[in-house]
């Protein structure tokens, strides 16, 4: 074996620098115990005295070389551990401890240099031979004897973390969040005859502490508008506004629109924020998500159709593990999990160990925020410093979701989502598996085919720059370099796309002289062949690499500028024309030494002489009938797979996550890195949010199921109350907890404790049932204050409550971006109202173009339907939404913001959008005019569409003498244009006013 590795060396006849000299040296002592030590001794107990000269021979040279770099004071101590002192050794480092005499299958240790556990290798650069592996077994399992008694230095100590603890366990669980909700009697109040609920006994009980008088009853048009922004989001019509003044029946007002698909696409909206929707990845190569679609309309359709929202929680987050009765339930509940996939993802992070744990992260923390209001993702690099969270229960959560998969694999350069095909309904899955199997089975013949002609023709292959190339679509004898010989620390990469084969490797621009990467060729037959080398190109690369030549006749060194692009076709250089031997020795040697900057290595090429580019040869073999016939065959299969794919149904996909083959257990990680880690943990729950027995988790499970159940569970303390208090907030302008999204210690206390919890229990009781939650509320004499109180009010309230916390009245609120842009479309009568389905025409992604991008960067909004439905791109937003504070699509929110900024009044006065949808207000105005119509009727007509409200005495007068034209000296369509601005610029000064963007 030794002979073989330093067999490339001996033909060159070089001198091998001491670093080399020392690493052969080591290697040799490894390759010769293991060849001299049987097999039986390589798992014997040895004497004490054969032990520490096990340790001397070969334990310690090896530590020296491979581990003391990072171990020991001479170099760094990396995570607390050093390896240069056996009690370093036996008490190890930020992981724990390192050797468990005697039992190597418990020594971190062994798990590092086995590589088997994928977040901990070690050494990081190189992983060791089989034999080194084997050494250090061996040596665990005599019991670790070591005759290295220096104590430890103090610098250990001090290089790792300090425990930080925030708030203890028994102390959270005395904090108002983590103590079960209980239920409390409504207190007695004096104004019984105010009251309509218990909700309203809980609110004037505060109201009457503090000698307040709740603001009188809102006006019916008031109320009428509230209640349609605060359901569906939408404007009422002339119509709506007649029958409900005829009648003001608010029960009967809140089931219709609750009755309406508008109710989902509202309250989706809100449930949207919380999942941070969206329909791109974001970053720098921003990848399109053409199947999000999907979530957002089965979030929509779950509101609509009254799902519990403790199901709805359960299926998004585990939904494809539930049972299901037929195929439109299985659709359902895979498309739900793609609330974990939605996230901002970097795929392009070429350290998948940490895109992982980046994934993991970025999850939990979009659990934690939206179904129970705790900042989790704070525990990942230590005990959270504010809440009873340790580390230990970030990781046993971070457990679930590492064996979950939401990566198609950890290999690709850039990374993709799992596209997950859906099943179909009766007769239509029966059709679709037929043409599935009639697909595959024509690609089988087409590949066969292709493989045959590729045989018979002598035309090349045309290569693609910038793309991947199959080693079988390359003419004469390709070696790969994963095929070839590595000696030294060759990393593996693709980042560059232009590889052939799985990818290519460089030398990280170190070790120089110590690296080498042999491609052997088996030569067929006897004769001349030009040699072609494969290498990435780039500024930094090495400008003079040594290549050796090993063929029958000699031994050539030549040198090869690898920060210059290749001449044949962008990916080879000949390296010249040189004679093989059938079967013999010969080789390509490739060296870094002597080398400035990266060197690389992608494939050797060895091309027969007669076969480069014969004259006439492709007129000959045109002519050939059997190679006609297979070109016929390959056009003729490929158009008949074309038509079939577009002829017909087509397979739906969706965005999902899956449980992992091998679920496993997470370690801490240390500081949160992934190669610092410490105690295993059992995949588990939030230990102060916990009551009774949690559910178990089968070790063949991810645990998401569990988690589920958990979440949802009538004993947790957090999930009712955020949800109900998230309800009150759309509802009350802000939640009985101000801090919606965090209910923690650094979190705001709720203004009605007894009412939460109250709400709460009511709520769980009820089935989790969003519908009554809501109706309930609307109901409430509180809900339907006015937001405008009396003098006397006003001034008693600002002196005791000037926040408004006891709600001494209603809010008035600002109108979301989303609802302004819909109201200002239904003004103008060109909203599409069209329900669901796609609104990017994505097809499928391809992560590793650098063109997937275009769609959202080349993005032109033209849309009209409901904002709901506007794409959600994550480096791209529509203008409106970026003046008027839409939802950050990037992290989970409960609450929008609502700033006052001076370019919103400029946007209103200037943006394109509002001045043509003005016009087209106005142009509305005339069209639906009738003959009797005066411009009061009008200007009545549109202050009612509008702001939901009839003009002032004052605002009527001012309107009708701006939009009244006095021209006489001008024709009738010089008069009719004028007009015409006159309205559309009233409409725009309506669209910009305060009434129109707050709701009172």
């Amino acid at each position: 074996m030794l002979l073989a590795i330093a067999n490339p060396f001996s033909s060159r006849r070089a001198r091998l620098s001491p670093t080399q000299l020392r690493g052969w040296l080591a290697c040799a002592g490894v390759f010769v115990a293991g060849a001299t030590a049987g097999t039986e001794a390589v798992h014997a107990a040895a004497p004490a005295e054969d032990g520490i000269a096990f340790f001397e021979s070969k334990v310690r040279p090896l530590l020296i070389d491979k581990c003391y770099n990072c171990h020991s004071p001479e170099h760094k101590v990396k995570g607390g551990l050093r390896l240069d002192t056996k009690e370093g050794t036996l008490e190890g480092g930020d992981s724990g401890p390192s050797v468990v005499p005697k039992e190597p299958d418990k020594s971190l240790l062994l798990r590092a240099v086995t590589y088997e556990d994928r977040d901990l290798k070690m050494p990081p650069k190189q992983k060791l031979t089989a034999e080194e592996v084997d050494i250090i077994r061996q040596w665990i399992a005599m019991g670790a004897p070591d005759p290295r008694e220096d104590k430890v230095a103090a610098a250990a100590e001090a290089a790792k973390p300090a425990k930080q603890v925030g708030l203890s366990f028994e102390a959270g669980r005395q904090f108002w969040s983590f103590k079960l909700p209980v239920k409390t009697a409504p207190p007695a109040v004096h104004d019984t005859a105010w009251t309509k609920s218990d909700t309203d006994r809980f609110i004037l009980a505060k109201l009457e502490e503090k000698k307040l008088t709740p603001a009188p009853d809102a006006a019916a048009e008031v109320l009428l508008r509230r209640v349609y922004h605060d359901l569906v989001g939408l404007l009422p019509s002339s119509e709506d506004t007649a029958e409900f003044l005829r009648n003001p029946d608010v029960s009967k007002l809140v089931d219709k629109l609750m009755a309406t698909p508008q109710f989902g696409e509202q309250w989706g909206q809100h449930w949207l924020d919380l999942s941070r929707f969206a329909e791109s990845s974001g970053g720098g190569r921003t990848l399109p998500f053409k199947d999000a679609w999907r979530f957002r309309d089965y979030v929509i359709e779950s509101i609509n159709n009254d799902v519990p929202l403790s199901r709805f929680i359960t299926e998004q987050i585990a939904g494809d593990l539930l049972p299901h009765a037929n195929a439109e339930e299985r659709r359902r509940h895979m498309v739900a999990t793609g609330f974990l996939v939605l996230g901002p993802t970097n795929y392009e992070e070429q350290d998948k160990g940490v895109l992982r744990m980046d994934i993991v992260d970025e999850q939990l923390d979009t659990l934690g925020r939206s179904f129970m209001g705790m900042t989790m993702s704070c525990a990942r690099c230590h005990d959270h410093k504010f809440d009873p969270i340790p580390a230990a229960d970030y990781y046993a959560l971070a457990g679930i979701l590492r064996s979950t998969r939401t990566l198609k694999n950890y290999t690709d350069n850039v990374a993709h989502w799992i596209d997950s095909p859906l099943p179909l309904d009766g007769a239509q899955e029966t059709e679709m598996q037929a043409k599935e199997t009639k697909l595959a089975s024509m690609d089988t013949e087409l590949a066969a085919a292709k493989k045959a002609l590729k045989k018979m023709s002598p035309k090349p292959v045309k290569l693609q720059r910038g793309q991947p190339v199959e080693l079988d679509d390359l003419p004469g004898i390709v070696v790969d370099d994963s095929q070839a010989k590595r000696v030294g620390n060759w990393k593996e990469s693709n980042k560059y796309p232009s590889f052939i084969g799985e990818g290519y490797v460089h030398d990280v621009n170190t070790g120089k002289g110590t690296c080498t990467i042999t491609f052997s060729p088996t030569i067929p037959k006897a004769g001349r062949y030009e040699v072609r080398l494969a290498y990435m190109a780039l500024v930094d690369r090495s400008k003079k690499v040594p290549v050796t030549i090993l063929h029958a006749d000699g031994e050539e060194t030549v040198y090869v500028d690898q920060s210059e692009t290749p001449p044949i076709d962008g990916r080879f250089i000949s390296l010249g024309q040189f004679r093989f031997e059938k079967d013999g020795a010969g080789y390509v040697l490739l060296s870094n030494e002597g080398t400035k900057g990266y060197v690389t290595a992608d494939a050797v090429v060895f091309i027969p002489v007669e076969e480069l580019d014969k004259p006439g040869s492709e007129e000959k073999a045109a002519k050939d009938p059997k190679l006609v016939a297979m070109e016929t065959k390959v056009k003729a299969l490929e158009k008949e797979i074309k038509v079939t794919k577009s002829d017909g149904l087509v397979r739906p996909e969706a965005m999902t996550v899956l449980d992992d083959t091998k679920p496993e257990d997470c370690a801490i990680h240390i500081r949160g890195s992934i190669r610092n880690l410490g105690q295993v943990v059992p995949r588990g729950f939030l230990a102060v949010a916990t009551y009774g027995d949690t559910p178990k988790i089968p070790a063949d499970q991810s645990g998401r199921l569990q988690l589920a159940e958990w979440v949802t569970s009538d004993r947790n303390p957090l999930t009712a109350r955020v949800l109900v208090n998230r309800v009150w907030m759309h509802l009350f302008g802000d939640g009985l907890v101000r801090s919606v999204d965090n209910f923690g210690t650094t979190g705001e206390k709720p203004s009605h404790p007894e009412l939460l919890d109250a709400l709460a229990i009511e709520f769980m009781q009820d089935g989790w049932n969003l519908k009554r939650l809501v109706k309930r509320l609307m109901l409430t004499r509180a809900y339907q204050m006015a937001s405008i109180p009396t003098a006397e009010q006003m001034q008693a309230g600002h002196a005791e409550d000037p926040e408004n916390r006891l709600l001494w009245k209603q809010n008035r609120r600002r109108v979301d971006a989303g609802v302004m842009r819909d109201a200002i479309l239904t003004v103008s009568g060109t909203i599409n109202m069209a329900v669901g389905g796609p609104n990017v025409i994505a097809d499928s992604v391809d992560s590793n173009s650098g063109g997937a991008q275009n769609l959202e960067y080349g993005y032109i909004y033209t849309d009209t339907r409901r904002s709901v439905y506007t794409p959600a791109f994550r480096n791209k937003r529509l203008d409106l939404f970026d003046a008027f504070d839409f939802a950050d699509i990037n992290q989970p929110i409960a609450k929008r913001n609502a700033s006052t900024v001076a370019p919103q009044a400029l946007f209103m006065m200037n943006h394109p959008f509002v001045i043509e949808q003005s016009r087209k207000a106005a142009e509305l105005i005339m069209q639906r005019a009738s003959a009797t119509d005066t411009d009061v009727d009008l200007v009545n007509r549109l202050y009612q569409q509008t702001l939901g409200r009839q003009p002032t005495a004052g605002e009527l007068k001012l309107a009708v003498h701006f939009v009244k034209v006095n021209a006489h000296a001008a024709s009738e369509e010089e008069v009719a244009k004028m007009k015409l601005e006159n309205w559309a610029l009233l409409v725009q000064t309506l669209f910009a006013s305060v009434d129109f963007r707050y709701v009172n």
